[in-house]
């Protein structure tokens, strides 16, 4: 544990810890919104209240952005996409990083403020494109049309209750998106099990590598998040 936190000191600046704060204020809010106004709207509220809810284009905070470029470091090596697809993929910044690595990239977020912020900031990118969408009920004409899929930091936002059957669903939705043989990227914050997320993360990712339509092709765990890799198989 500590020579994780030890390691972390070299992409965290000190303004970093306001970030893991600021995103607690947005989930809370999110959990508030959802009783409130229900699903979907609890998301356009976020977007339309705190602009950027998580704050994941601040330039002010490092660790983000020092994320999601580890995040495609871990893609295979040399391998080009035909077609990508980033689901929950809020303002765009990840699948901007996509965008290199693939002929097409589609966001998918909940939120259509989201997509419309994503939209304008990445207007230079040619073969990137956004919509709305509910990662929990994705239309079938998107099956197939994958040869990669990433989901980072998105299940643990889908509605409570969620239960084995609720992940095992989703990892099977996923595979449905893939062609075979395509890839999925699965990210999500941990903090070492201290805290309910973390162990929902977990389960997420356990899910995926429990799933018959998967195979697992690496792991790996950094400050302060997980990822796996999984072929589809089949």
């Amino acid at each position: 544990m500590f020579h994780h936190l030890w390691r972390s000191l070299r992409f965290m600046a000190p303004a970093d810890t306001a970030l893991f704060l600021k995103s607690a204020k947005t989930d809370d809010a999110i959990k508030r919104w959802r009783s409130e106004v229900g699903e979907r709207a609890a998301f356009e509220n976020a977007y339309t209240t705190f602009d950027d809810p998580w704050a994941a284009a601040s330039p002010r905070y490092r660790y983000q952005s020092w994320k999601y470029d580890r995040l495609i470091e871990c893609l295979p090596k040399g391998r080009r996409f035909s077609h990508a697809l980033d689901l929950g993929c809020g303002l765009g910044l990840l699948s901007a990083r996509l965008a290199p690595r693939a002929d097409r990239v589609t966001g998918i977020d909940i939120a259509q403020a989201a997509v419309d912020r994503a939209t304008a900031r990445a207007s230079a990118l040619k073969n990137v494109r956004f919509m709305q969408g509910d990662a929990a009920d994705l239309p079938h004409s998107l099956d197939g049309q994958f040869d990669l899929v990433v989901v980072a930091d998105t299940f643990y936002y889908l509605p409570p209750p969620i239960t084995p059957a609720t992940l095992e669903k989703m990892a099977s939705r996923v595979a449905e998106l893939l062609v075979p043989g395509g890839l999925c990227l699965l990210a999500n914050h941990y903090f070492f099990s201290l805290d309910a997320d973390s162990r929902l993360s977990r389960r997420i990712h356990d899910a995926f590598k429990n799933s018959s339509q998967f195979r697992v092709a690496t792991e790996s765990r950094r400050p302060f998040y997980i990822i796996t890799t999984l072929d589809r198989v089949g």
